[in-house]
C-alpha cells in the first residue's frame, strides 16, 4: 500500500506545475496561520485545483520560498515553488486544531521522460506565432534540447479544465503531443480572428482595388 503523508491544503481555482514560481497575497486568517507554520516549521503544502466546485485528486506540493512582505493586518505576499505532484486519499475541511484545511496525500513518482526535440522545434514555431498573432510579449525559449512543455503551457489558451489534463499527463512526449494538437486546432481561429480584425480596421479607408477581368 502506497505511503501517505498529512499535509496542508491551499485549495485555489487554477493549476500549479511542478517548477513554477507562484506569488500569492494571504489575507485569509486560515491561510496566514498555514503560511506562518510552514515558515516555521519548514513543511510543505499543497494547492489541488478547485474546478467547477469540484476538488480535484491530484495537485501540486508547494515549496514557501519567503515571505516578501508583511502587513500591519497580518497579510502578506508570498513567494512560493511548485515540487511535486500528490494524489489526495483523503481531504479534511478543517484540520484538527487548524483553521485551515489538510490531507493525507500519496506523493507521485512520475518520471522525468525527455521529449521529442523535433516536436519541440514545431511547438517553438507554433507558440511564436500565437504570440506574434496575438501581441504576447512572452520571451519564447529556445534550446529544444532542455525546452518542457509547462514552460508555455499557461500562455497558449488552455482553458483551466485544459491545465489539469495536462498536468495529469505521465510523460513529456504526451504533454508535447497535447500541446501540438490543441495548438494545430487554435492556430486556425486565431488568424482567422486577426484576418476580420485587420478588415474590420479596413472599413472606411479608401480601397485601392483592382477589378476582375471578364
Amino acid at each position: 500500500m502506497p505511503t501517505t503523508r498529512f499535509m496542508p491544503m491551499f485549495p485555489l481555482q487554477l493549476v500549479v506545475f511542478p517548477g513554477e514560481h507562484l506569488n500569492l497575497h494571504i489575507f485569509e486568517p486560515r491561510y496566514k496561520q498555514l503560511v506562518l507554520e510552514c515558515e516555521k516549521e519548514g513543511k510543505p503544502f499543497g494547492i489541488p485545483s478547485f474546478i467547477e466546485g469540484k476538488m480535484m485528486d491530484i495537485g501540486t506540493e508547494m515549496r514557501l520560498i519567503a515571505i516578501e512582505k508583511k502587513y500591519d493586518n497580518g497579510e502578506m505576499d508570498v513567494r512560493t515553488e511548485g515540487v511535486a505532484l500528490f494524489k489526495i486519499v483523503d481531504f479534511y475541511t478543517q484540520a484538527v486544531g487548524k483553521m485551515y484545511s489538510a490531507a493525507d496525500v500519496e506523493t507521485l513518482k512520475i518520471k522525468r521522460t525527455e521529449g521529442d526535440y523535433v516536436k519541440n522545434e514545431d511547438i517553438l514555431l507554433y507558440v511564436g506565432e500565437l504570440f506574434g498573432l496575438l501581441n504576447i510579449k512572452k520571451q519564447i525559449p529556445t534550446n529544444t534540447a532542455t525546452f518542457q512543455t509547462v514552460q508555455v503551457a499557461h500562455h497558449v489558451g488552455f482553458t483551466v479544465e485544459q491545465e489539469y489534463e495536462f498536468l495529469c499527463l505521465k510523460t513529456e512526449l504526451q504533454r508535447q503531443d497535447y500541446l501540438i494538437t490543441h495548438i494545430q486546432r487554435l492556430l486556425p481561429v486565431v488568424r482567422e480572428m486577426q484576418h476580420l480584425k485587420h478588415r474590420a480596421l479596413m472599413n472606411g479607408h479608401f480601397k485601392n482595388i483592382t477589378p476582375p477581368k471578364f
